[in-house]
């Protein structure tokens, strides 16, 4: 296993959360090739619900 850490400075929310949302993207394209990546991070798994949602769809928005 390897790992990468990014560290981000001067970031606002917005970018942050389409920071998040791109590099799931990149996980989920790669898995096709064997590749298991996972996004970690200060709300990611609540960034990736919220931003990978239809428009119809209603689940909650805060999970306990």
């Amino acid at each position: 296993m390897r790992k990468i850490t990014l560290k981000t400075k001067g970031l606002s929310t917005k970018q942050y959360s389409t920071l998040v949302l791109e590099l799931n993207l990149v996980a989920k394209n790669w898995s096709r090739f064997g590749a298991k990546i996972t996004v970690e991070g200060k709300s990611a798994e609540r960034i990736i619900s919220w931003g990978t949602r239809k428009h119809d769809d209603i689940r909650p928005e805060t999970q306990n």
